[in-house]
């Protein structure tokens, strides 16, 4: 068909139809079925414009596998997995067949002509000719092998293939790919228990597929395609790992509701009569008029001018008077098809009086009546002859009226038209009635191979060219029948449809009948042929006039020769039936691989097959589809408009589908205001909380957090890490109200505004005026959660990033349909024996472990697995001197000093510059050649890695850059001369660049071209800007220090038993889930992979080297380096095929373990368990020795390669902290005893404080000191932390800036203030960079505004200080929002003391004010790369910091005390009573308190108090998982 044109027009005019979907997004289908060609074509000969492209047949293969399991895994069909390739054609489709053949092979000899003119060297292997991808053919043989193999492959090794039906329709079984599918479609549906709510997925690219879905009438239907762009280069890369491809989803379910709006004027017409089923068949029969594979389209109607407008209006005008529909189910009924005809016929006479009147005006100018006026006299006087009379009433009225001027002229045009296109000498009534004759019979066949399979195999259309429609009429009497014959033989469709070129595909013993001067066919391969593009634009429309090969002279041909095939050709030369194949576990043999090297052979192969006959599938000519029920249940992905109230029309309006404006009219969806007004407090009760769907009509599932009317804002108040669906009425959801600042709400209004024109840009939806914002979560999977007495249950996941939605567009009340999954119910089903596992918990974070026989243990809700635990590359040195290695860049006035020119031409050559033909002023032609260096893009924000990087102020340049003008300006100085000169112009021209009169401009642009084509630059992929890279030579140092850990082969086995929530089970209900929400990365991270089957082998463990944002969190990509080479993977910097993109969904960042693992192990002294008589704990609790509570995460069993007596772990009291930090996910409370005792302490010290501080306790609302206890409750929780806030709130009086604190601090150390500067980046966030006296340099976050990143800087610098021992602890910033308990500040004192800068302790017997789980802002490793606002690379605007509370299991503060810290006790009481304003004692010798945060600076692992090396300081830190209780010291 005029496919892509269809295909573009269709999804312009209803902008809704098709969604770009990542694979997270696509909805959960039944059945799957492949269009198999476009796959293979695909792998093949992915890029036809490169004459240099070669491929092994091993590595087609292994695409196609590749690109099928991807397709598999990211549609996970239920039932029924089809794949169905171009077995023979119908002989009316091998006309196009041939046409496009031909062509294909006289392109590709163009092409190599050119390259080999211009002095190219071309490979020595043969290329790849795309025409052997036709039944028959050698290759097409060895690759059913190979797809045989595969199947039996999966289905015996892939656990999601095991339930599925797989279809395999090869190409010995005759019939085009997607009527194949169709035919099984249909013979299902015509089944008595056929399912209608069936949900079917239709993988292709080609636009009559469309057509195809529709003649089902299934409501659920849609068709997959890979992302088109229009209007790009050919010469763009085509991505080729199938996880990063967008898909266009284009849902049928939308296109029969847009059908519907199109002709819903006909419902005031014909009222009752109105039938949707069949103004949808009836749409196809004119979807076929515009052009299709079958016969050629009508003259003058043309998809891009607006013919399909034009077939619609006609439609709606005539229908309401032929009582009737055209397309009875695929019988046409030719009365009412001849009433439309003459409608539509009005269209030629229109078209034609256009050209009349040039004609006319053309006539005036040469004096001749017509070009071809000969031919027409003789054919009018041939018609003479034969009805005398009639031509002198002609002659008659032709003088009398104009009209009939013009009615000659029309027939003459006409006449004129088959004369020239299809040769004939007289157009004679016969010759026209047979034209009309055929065309409707075509139109016919066509119907029947859609809607019954095919009718006739040896029919076609016999001519290149369509009559015109006035000339069709008098049809309504034709008697069509056919006859329904064979299919041709393989070989002999290959002699039907190949040419010359390609003789090698055929057996030997036919290539003689094309190439030999004594053939009896030898005029079917004409060696050279003309093409006519017949009113169309493209070459690829063109019809390619080559004779119609005659079939009985065909095979007369081969008769002779058909005795001298060999017995393999005699194979390959038959029809075979489809396979089906299901999993039968009794069944075990081996399988032999037809390519062992490639494919190993299979050992225990499960596949039982099962042929079926060639006819089972075809339905009776009356079936008739079912007619659907759209019920009230709406099925998850499959999007109505009928949810929301609307209208609708059309109008020019410009959505932007494709990349650009749409040119026509669209369909536009303006969304009705609702009855009464909306308040935002009543949409807040009904919507905060809970889930709704967002996104009409596509409708995607997210928990609205927030609501907001542009002046108060009602947000859920949850603990962060919380994200709960409050749906139950006995639930209501915590809710805070606050008042918007001005900033906030002019924020509020660019969201409206962001929102209102996505929705008309994109998807042609008014949404008229927006009076609440709602803010929510989109729904981003579901996980397994671990319930009590070992329950799991499947709980929804929310994404963290926050989107704003207009409450207008948000569907509430609608029963949402979601299958049942094989959901597991209880931790058994969920972790059964040697199940592959991860763990998100410490210690061994992104250990890939297998599950082992637990039920002994299971009962106690613990798992036992034996994780592997291999050694890791030490990339540290590596990141300290990545300076060393990074690709230096410069500005660009830097390069111009030093290559003698002005920055501007450095800027200019570096872009694009075009030259044009002739001189500026006179032009030649439109022609432009680009000589820039292509190496910045600033419109697309692309730049070129190791060459171009662009910053916030400017482009900067790499020294590649610098050589690469040098050799320009040695070569071609004249350019830039002419540049310089003229540096306010756009375009330059050949004639003022080289005047000369020897001088030939064309030559030299020629000669620069090709030696920038030539250059590697032109071959290196440009990048978007906001991606983060390490070059190429850090890639390779990483490459060096993986290949040297392999040498170490050091892998222990560690077997523990864990509670199940820290374990992750790859499965594919989760995916879309990320294992660990809390995780953040940065370059040089090491991951694992966790996905399943797709194409990264699942554990392998990587680097990132590349992070590439998004708006969307999900849709964010890591480039990673993997360790191991692996089949598919892609070479991105690196030396070998081994890195891979991949979402967060895919990864454990093993470096985010590490960090939190640092934050709770380094940073506190780790005490090694001793004897229960050693340990002199006077606490308010006895601990008797270290006690491990039953219900810890960890119980390791045997550890092999670790001493048994390492891990002394007694089950006794201890309480159950792990379960609960870990039970909803990230923690989110700390057990109340540790809480208890922390505010004990807090609020003791906190008093002490005051005292010291004078400060006023009346009016602080100091939280009230209750007794330990043991058991948390929900109320004294709720009660502590109204308190902390209290505190927090009261204690915010006395703060002074961290800026001044630090001051002071400095002068106390006996510093010079430091000195703040500030560097933007480009998202205009500000770091602030402190500078000691001493040389030292602290950065601090990326903040809003530069008093912000001061303050923080500023704390950053404090925190720093005390890390590197200036002895007092300092506490951090107050965040807003933070619901944690908070200290006191220590600010700088008021000069009350004798010593300047003192500062103050609370009394010893005290811990100093804990640091309750307090973020601290992200700080990157590198200090090169700062990351994008927003909570993950690249989010479109800064969340509001809902920070996490610490780390995996770092949820209370281990006080840990040694014999030799107490005794230091009393001397420090002594002292400090001696002199109690100086600060003599150094913290570690008091009691050693301290917390992580979850983000500490880069290289902080020295304890954050200033540590004095004690005997469990200099130990090596054991990372045991035991918390210590916590004790407080005697004084």
């Amino acid at each position: 068909m005029g496919v892509p044109k269809f295909y573009r027009w269709i999804s312009e005019r209803y902008p809704c139809l098709s969604e770009v979907v990542k694979e997270h997004q696509i909805p959960e289908f039944d059945n799957l079925y492949l269009d198999m060609n476009g796959i293979i074509h695909q792998c093949s000969h992915p890029n036809d414009e490169d004459v240099h492209f070669r491929i092994s047949e091993e590595k087609i293969f292994a695409d196609i596998f590749h690109y099928l399991e991807v397709l598999f895994r990211i549609i996970k069909p239920r039932k029924v997995f089809f794949m169905a390739v171009d077995g023979v054609a119908p002989r009316a489709k091998m006309n196009q067949q041939r046409g496009r053949r031909f062509r294909s092979a006289k392109e590709a000899e163009e092409k190599i002509k050119k390259a080999l003119d211009k002095g190219e060297v071309l490979p020595t292997e043969a290329r790849f000719d795309s025409n052997c991808i036709t039944p028959g053919t050698d290759f097409m043989a060895r690759l059913q092998e190979q797809l045989k193999y595969f199947v039996h492959n999966k289905i015996s090794t892939d656990k999601l293939w095991q339930n599925v039906h797989v279809y395999l329709s090869g190409h010995e079984t005759p019939g085009e790919g997607e009527h194949k599918i169709m035919e099984f479609i249909r013979s299902e549906n015509a089944k008595p228990g056929h399912n209608p709510n069936t949900r079917h997925c239709l993988y292709g690219l080609d636009a009559d597929l469309i057509m195809l879905g529709l003649t089902s009438h299934e409501p659920n239907f849609s068709l997959l395609r890979e992302e088109v762009r229009f209007g790009g280069k050919k010469s763009q890369k085509r991505i080729t790992a199938p996880e990063e491809t967008t898909f266009h989803l284009l849902h049928l379910s939308l296109m029969r509701e847009y059908i519907d709006y199109e002709f819903s004027d006909l419902k005031n017409h014909i009222g009752s009569d109105y039938d949707l089923e069949r103004i949808i068949d009836d749409w196809i029969l004119m979807g076929f008029l515009v052009g299709n594979d079958f016969i050629p389209h009508l003259p003058h109607l043309h998809i891009n001018h607006d013919a399909l407008p034009l077939l619609y209006k006609t439609y709606i005008s005539i229908l309401p008077s032929v009582g009737g529909y055209l397309n009875e189910n695929g019988h046409l009924n030719l009365r009412n098809f001849e009433k439309y005809l003459e409608k539509l016929a009005e269209f030629d006479r229109e078209h034609f009086s256009e050209v009349f009147v040039d004609l006319k005006w053309f006539e005036s100018k040469v004096g001749n009546k017509y070009l071809n006026e000969a031919a027409g006299l003789a054919a009018e006087k041939e018609a003479a002859s034969k009805d005398p009379n009639k031509m002198e009433e002609a002659v008659v009225e032709d003088e009398e009226e104009e009209d009939d001027i013009f009615e000659t002229e029309f027939r003459q045009y006409k006449r004129t038209y088959y004369m020239t296109k299809m040769g004939v000498d007289v157009v004679s009534d016969e010759f026209l009635a047979k034209q009309a004759r055929c065309y409707v019979e075509g139109i016919q066949w066509i119907l029947h191979y859609y809607y019954h399979g095919v009718q006739s195999w040896s029919w076609y259309y016999p001519y290149h060219y369509a009559p015109f429609l006035s000339d069709i009429r008098n049809i309504s009497g034709l008697k069509l029948t056919f006859e329904l014959g064979k299919p041709f033989m393989p070989f002999q469709q290959l002699l039907a449809v190949l040419p010359a070129a390609s003789m090698e595909l055929l057996p030997q013993c036919y290539r003689h009948l094309m190439t030999s001067e004594s053939s009896p066919i030898i005029e079917n391969y004409p060696l050279d042929f003309k093409t006519d593009l017949n009113g169309k634009q493209q070459e690829w429309e063109a019809v390619v006039l080559i004779p119609f090969i005659d079939e009985r002279c065909l095979l007369a041909a081969m008769e002779p020769c058909n005795s001298k095939l060999t017995k393999e050709e005699n194979a390959r030369n038959c029809h075979t039936e489809c396979i089906v194949y299901t999993y039968d576990s009794e069944l075990d043999f081996t399988y032999t691989s037809s390519l062992p090297q490639l494919f190993p052979n299979i050992v225990h192969c499960h596949a039982r097959q099962e042929r079926i006959p060639m006819d089972a599938w075809q339905v009776p000519l009356d079936h008739v589809s079912r007619r659907i029920d759209r019920s009230a249940l709406y099925f998850c992905g499959f999007p109505t408009l009928q949810h929301i109230r609307h209208k609708f029309y059309k109008k020019k309006s410009g959505v932007v589908v494709f990349q650009q404006s749409s040119r026509g009219e669209n369909m536009i969806l303006e969304i009705l205001p609702s009855q009464g007004e909306m308040v935002c407090d009543d949409v807040a009760a009904q919507v905060l909380g809970k889930s709704v769907f967002v996104n009409w009509p596509h409708l995607e599932e997210a928990r609205i957090i927030a609501v907001s009317d542009g002046e108060t804002k009602f947000c859920l108040e949850e603990p962060p890490g919380v994200q709960r669906v409050y749906d139950r009425p006995s639930t209501p959801p915590p809710t805070k109200v606050i008042c918007l600042s001005d900033k906030e709400q002019k924020d509020w209004v660019k969201d409206v505004q962001g929102i209102t024109e996505h929705f008309l840009k994109r998807k042609g939806i008014v949404v008229t005026e927006t009076y609440v914002v709602l803010y929510g979560q989109l729904l981003t999977g579901r996980k397994y959660v671990p319930k009590a007495n070992g329950v799991v249950e499947l709980e929804k996941q929310w994404a963290k990033q926050v989107l704003p939605f207009a409450y207008q567009t948000v569907v509430k009340d609608i029963k949402a349909f979601y299958s049942s999954l094989t959901s597991f119910k209880s931790l058994n089903e969920l972790f059964p024996q040697a199940t592959t596992v991860f763990m998100v918990g410490n210690p061994y974070y992104g250990a890939m472990g297998e599950v082992q026989d637990s039920s002994d243990v299971i009962k106690d809700g613990r798992v036992r697995v034996v994780f592997n635990v291999p050694h890791e590359p030490q990339l540290e040195p590596l990141i300290q001197n990545q300076h060393k290695y990074c690709v230096k860049y410069s500005p660009g006035y830097i390069l111009a000093s030093r290559l003698g020119i002005t920055s501007y031409l450095v800027s200019r050559f570096s872009g694009s510059i075009f030259i044009g033909r002739g001189s500026k002023k006179n032009p030649c032609g439109e022609q432009r050649a680009n000589v820039g260096l292509n190496l910045k893009f600033n419109k697309k924000n692309e730049e070129v890695p190791g060459y171009t990087k662009r910053t916030e102020k400017e482009w900067l340049y790499s020294a590649a850059v610098e050589e690469l003008l040098a050799e320009y300006l040695d070569r071609f100085s004249e350019v830039f001369d002419s540049v310089s000169r003229n540096s306010h112009d756009d375009v330059f021209y050949e004639d003022d660049i080289w005047p000369g009169e020897d001088q030939n401009g064309a030559e030299k642009v020629a000669e620069i071209t090709s030696w920038l084509k030539s250059h590697p630059v032109s071959s290196i992929s440009r990048a978007s800007c906001d991606l983060q890279v390490l070059d190429s030579a850090i890639v390779e140092r990483i490459e060096e220090a993986v290949e040297k850990t392999k040498v170490r082969k050091s892998t222990k086995k560690v077997r523990v038993t864990v509670k199940p929530h820290l374990l992750y089970r790859p499965l594919e209900q989760q995916q879309g889930v990320v294992p660990d929400p809390d995780a953040e990365y940065r370059l040089f991270d090491r991951v694992v992979n966790i996905r399943e089957s797709f194409t990264v082998p699942l554990g392998l463990r990587g680097t990132v080297i590349g992070i590439k944002g998004a708006e969307r969190e999900a849709e964010v990509l890591y480039e990673v380096l993997f360790d191991e080479e692996f089949a598919g993977g892609l070479i991105i910097r690196s030396s070998s095929p081994r890195g891979y993109r991949l979402p967060p969904c895919a990864l454990i960042n093993l470096s985010h373990g590490a960090r939190a693992d640092h934050i709770s192990y380094k940073l506190t002294a780790i005490v090694k368990p001793q004897p229960v008589a050693g340990a002199n704990f006077n606490s308010h609790r006895h601990l008797s020795g270290l006690n491990h509570s039953p219900r810890s995460p960890f119980i390791p069993t045997q550890v092999s390669g670790i001493g048994e007596g390492d891990f002394v772990f007694l089950k006794e009291e201890y309480s159950n902290v792990w379960q609960a930090l870990q039970n909803s996910g990230p923690p989110n409370k700390p057990p109340a005893h540790w809480q208890n005792n922390v505010s004990l302490c807090l609020s003791k010290g906190t008093l002490v404080l005051k005292e010291m501080l004078k400060i006023d306790s009346s009016g602080t609302g100091s939280p009230t000191l209750q007794e330990p206890n043991s058991t948390p409750s929900g109320g004294q929780q709720q009660n502590r932390r109204r308190s902390s806030k209290k505190l927090a709130a009261s204690s915010n009086t006395v703060l002074t800036s961290k800026v001044s604190e630090l001051a002071c601090v400095c002068v106390g150390l006996g510093m010079a203030p430091p000195e703040f500067s500030y560097i933007r980046n480009r998202q205009g966030l500000v770091v602030c960079q402190v500078k000691f006296s001493t040389g030292l340099m602290v950065h601090g976050p990326q903040c809003p505004s530069e008093n912000d990143a001061k303050e923080k800087a500023a704390f950053f610098a404090l925190q720093r200080l005390n890390s590197v021992g200036s002895s007092f602890p300092l506490p951090p910033p107050l965040y807003p929002g933070m619901g944690q308990i908070r200290p006191p500040p220590l600010g700088a004192m008021a000069p009350m003391f004798n010593q300047q800068g003192g500062l103050l302790l609370p009394h010893q017997g005290y811990a100093p004010p804990p640091m309750w789980g307090m973020p601290l802002p992200l700080h990157h490793q590198s200090q090169v790369f700062y990351g994008t606002a927003g909570t993950y690379p690249g989010a479109a605007h800064p969340q509001s910091a809902t920070t996490l509370p610490i780390g995996s299991h770092n949820q209370f503060i281990p006080l840990q005390v040694t014999k030799k810290r107490a005794s230091a006790n009393k001397k420090n009481q002594e002292t400090r009573d001696s002199n109690r304003s100086s600060f003599s004692t150094s913290l570690a010798d008091a009691v050693s308190v301290t917390t992580a945060a979850p983000h500490t600076p880069p290289r902080q692992n020295v304890p954050s108090t200033g540590h004095t090396p004690s005997s469990a300081s200099k130990r090596k830190h054991r990372k045991l998982a035991v918390n210590f209780e916590a004790a407080k010291v005697s004084d």
